[in-house]
């Protein structure tokens, strides 16, 4: 299964249209929410089939297609159910100022024509020109951004194959001064996107431009998933096995890095290379970061800096063997041998 996103050219009388339905949508998402809450404080639970088909013949009601609605409920269904599971926080109604940004499209939408496609109750919508991957689609969700409004459909095709480079082996440690430190010493710069808007993203704020500061977001988000697009295909393409440090991102977030772990995304970047290996045929293993710093890859010894006021330490020695080790080169390094079972054993290498 893929994903493709087409720009949308609506006519006025579309665009109102969608307007109303997310509104629309927004009351019956909420009131889906709290059915199935006040349902399970009296006992009385339902079957994701079940509930899709509670307001089975409210489509013309409603004004809506009856698909989109069933789209609605599961949605909400699936919230709950990812918190029941313990997967989620306990989910939150949608308001005014947060209402939904998209519209699902559930059923099998008709292949599209040219530049047009054809949707329930609101007949051909023109789109921008763009390649569509033969195979079957799936279903779709019309999705409001600041720059305009979008469809994405899910398609039954087989991605796109990066063509392999080499047969690589690395290690990857993620950082704020440099976005990542591969074990071959191999650094890559942090474009740091948000501090190159930053000066018009505050002038639009203190301005109370809302709808520039959303473009600038916009803008921004598009900036980093690019650079994160292009960077993962280079690591797939170049290797064969992709160690990854999995750091505790939502932890650094409620500290002082909260900005920083935000502007430099790791967690897409974790995501894309997970789905592009699987793609190509290559091996991505996530490691957990614990002691991947303080561990001397020479000897295996916890004598690396640590704490607040360790991250100033960039280069250090290890007291044990007296090997000097870059910060992030080592914790790369020490985050690959953890991801093909190597253990560091008299200054020698073993597997584990």
């Amino acid at each position: 299964m893929i994903q493709r996103q087409f720009k949308l050219k609506l006519t006025k009388a579309q665009e109102v249209l969608l307007v109303e339905w997310l509104w629309m949508g927004t009351g019956l998402f909420n009131w889906a929410l709290r059915k199935i809450e006040l349902d399970a404080a009296d006992g009385l639970y339902y079957t994701k089939q079940g509930f899709q088909n509670l307001l089975a013949d409210h489509s013309k009601k409603l004004g809506m297609p009856s698909h989109m609605i069933q789209g609605l409920l599961v949605q909400a269904y699936i919230s709950w159910e990812r918190c029941f599971k313990k997967l989620a926080k306990k989910p939150r109604l949608k308001s005014a100022r947060n209402r939904l940004n998209s519209l699902p499209f559930p059923n099998p939408i008709k292949t599209p024509v040219g530049t047009r496609v054809k949707l329930p109750f609101m007949g051909e919508v023109r789109f921008h020109r763009q390649d569509i991957p033969a195979g079957s689609i799936k279903g779709g969700r019309i999705i409001r951004r600041t720059s305009g409004w979008y469809l994405a459909l899910t398609i039954d095709a087989q991605p796109n194959q990066i063509p392999a480079i080499n047969d690589g082996v690395i290690g990857i440690d993620p950082g704020y001064n440099h976005l990542i430190t591969q074990s071959n010493g191999v650094k890559v710069e942090n474009p740091k996107e948000l501090l190159g808007a930053i000066k018009r993203l505050g002038q639009a704020q203190r301005g109370h431009d809302k709808k520039a500061v959303a473009r600038l977001h916009e803008r921004i988000a598009n900036q980093r998933k690019d650079r994160n697009h292009k960077l993962s295909r280079q690591l797939v393409a170049e290797n064969a096995i992709i160690a990854f440090s999995k750091d505790n991102l939502r932890g650094l977030s409620r500290t002082g890095f909260g900005k920083s772990v935000t502007a430099a995304s790791h967690g897409q970047l974790r995501s894309m290379l997970a789905y592009k290996s699987r793609a190509g045929g290559r091996k991505y293993i996530e490691v957990p970061g614990r002691n991947s710093t303080r561990s001397c890859s020479a000897c295996g010894a916890l004598t690396g800096p640590q704490g607040r006021a360790g991250l100033s330490v960039r280069q250090w020695e290890c007291s044990a063997c007296g090997t000097p080790h870059d910060r992030d080169v080592n914790a790369a390094i020490n985050t690959l041998m953890a991801a093909v079972g190597m253990t560091v054993e008299g200054g020698l290498r073993h597997a584990a």
